[in-house]
């Protein structure tokens, strides 16, 4: 039986649950971007290396990726996708608090990749949801913006609650067993949301076509650009790590540069969200181009520096985050979405873990030569999303799919 807003269609019901998912992951990332800002010194503080923070985080953000493979295309077969929905953030979410249970390095590394599992297992799903709402809310971009803008002000509250308990002398350990309260709020919320919205997918302005066929050759041609972003980005947990190896940012500050960070992405994702949806491409384009100055900035600046250059890295998180998924939507058929995201995703997510591994690998040699690795990998995607902007001149966020 459908009840509450489920029963209202059309632009409201739409863009209330686009609403109603933003702010279920306004918690969810209070929970896991609040852990993520101090992962780097937590590591750290049990003797772990650079290699070992970059090997980490890259096979976490892997698997974090990678696996959205198999939960896409277990979304678009079983059509269950509260169900896989559901088991990510019960995974994620409790992976989180259990990180102040932590013995040593191998035991916090597993539960660092077990919360970025969890996030693999439901992301899928929810941006099919998400899609079959978009048109109605009021376009892709704007739907996945706001989204991405909610999403990015629980980033931002979760490392400043974290820094809030370090300054009064509460330690890592406390950190992450505070972070269990945002974490059973989550899982409310998507209780609530399930039970509002039984099938999201009627929320479609008309019931979605069959469709058949290969992914589009534009789609594949997208991943590869989207690929080297993805390999010249370094994690906030070794960007943390150098802040506090070379003591450029004091140890209380490291949580709330990351705040910053999310807090311009958040901010940020509603103006570019907005503007996909009119110029299309172009707008990502230009905003590969500004993230690459976050490697300079972050790795050889002094404390000023570093922080501009923590908000430019907020800034191509929150794209990664909102723009790049609201262009793929457009670009595939509906009933393969939820493949196409996690296909899209797994590439993404492969190139990240190799673009960690090497920038970690880098750093103990010389912080120089991350800079030049960083900036190279992100220009040298530019001409790629160029030519997809060239051959896909409608692929904004209004595209109908």
């Amino acid at each position: 039986m459908t009840i509450g807003l489920s029963v209202r269609g059309g632009r409201r019901g739409a863009l209330a649950f686009v609403l109603l998912i933003g702010v279920l992951s306004f918690f969810a990332d209070f929970t896991y971007e609040g852990s993520r800002s101090i992962i780097g010194p937590y590591l750290a503080s049990f003797g772990a290396s650079a290699t070992v923070v970059g090997i980490v985080t890259g096979l976490g953000e892997f698997l974090g990726y990678g696996l959205r493979l198999i939960s896409g295309r277990a979304a678009d077969r079983s059509g269950k996708l509260w169900a896989i929905v559901i088991l990510g953030y019960v995974i994620q979410m409790l992976a989180v608090p259990a990180l102040a249970l932590s013995g040593n390095w191998l035991a916090a590394a597993a539960l660092i990749i077990l919360e970025r599992v969890g996030k693999a297992t439901r992301n899928p799903p929810r941006d099919v949801m998400l899609s079959h709402a978009a048109q109605e809310a009021g376009g892709y971009g704007w739907a996945f913006g706001i989204h991405e803008a909610l999403d990015q002000c629980g980033a931002m509250f979760g490392p400043l609650l974290v820094a809030a308990v370090l300054a009064r002398h509460g330690g890592f350990r406390t950190a992450f067993a505070v972070l269990l309260v945002p974490a059973l709020i989550t899982l409310t919320f998507v209780l609530v949301a399930r039970l509002l919205y039984p099938r999201p997918q009627d929320l479609s302005p008309a019931p979605p076509a069959t469709q058949s066929g290969r992914l589009p050759r534009v789609f594949w041609i997208y991943l590869a650009g989207a690929a080297l972003v993805a390999a010249g980005f370094a994690d906030y947990p070794l960007i943390a790590y150098h802040f506090h190896r070379a003591h450029t940012v004091p140890s209380d500050w490291i949580a709330i540069f990351y705040a910053v960070a999310m807090g311009t992405g958040g901010g940020s994702a509603l103006l570019f969200g907005r503007l996909f949806d009119r110029f299309g491409f172009a707008v990502l384009i230009w905003l590969t181009v500004l993230s690459a100055a976050f490697a300079p900035l972050v790795f050889l600046g002094n404390f000023w520096m570093a922080l501009n250059g923590a908000a430019i890295w907020g800034i191509g998180m929150g794209a990664h985050e909102s723009i790049v998924p609201a262009a793929i939507a457009p670009m595939v058929p509906t009933n393969r979405r939820a493949s196409a995201f996690g296909l899209f995703t797994a590439g993404y997510g492969f190139f990240w873990f190799l673009g960690s591994a090497a920038i970690g690998i880098l750093y103990d040699r010389s912080p120089a030569a991350v800079i030049v690795f960083c900036v190279a990998c992100e220009l040298a995607a530019v001409p790629i999303l160029w030519w997809v902007a060239k051959a896909s001149p409608r692929a904004t966020g209004l595209a109908v799919s």
